[in-house]
């Protein structure tokens, strides 16, 4: 079952999801609660990742790499001396 909700938008976000909707054959509508349940979708799944990143990091056993180690490991991909990982 869905419910209302009212939403604002500038004119010009209005305009292109009106150009939008006429260009899928959807309603604004539609496209709105779409766009929300995207939006959701990506936060949540973000959220969660930081959540359990927090978790790990305070474990008492947790291991850290240092910036310079990884931009180093990273700056030599494609290289000829392209470094293993660092641990």
């Amino acid at each position: 079952m869905s419910k209302t909700m009212t939403l604002r938008l500038d004119a010009d976000t209005l305009a292109r999801l009106d150009e939008l909707a006429q260009a899928t054959d959807r309603s604004k509508a539609w496209l709105a609660a779409q766009a929300v349940k995207t939006y959701i979708a990506l936060n949540e799944w973000q959220t969660r990742a930081i959540r359990d990143a927090v978790k790990t990091a305070n474990r008492r056993d947790a291991r850290f790499v240092a910036h310079e180690e990884v931009d180093a490991w990273l700056a030599s991909w494609g290289t000829a001396q392209e470094r293993k990982p660092p641990v």
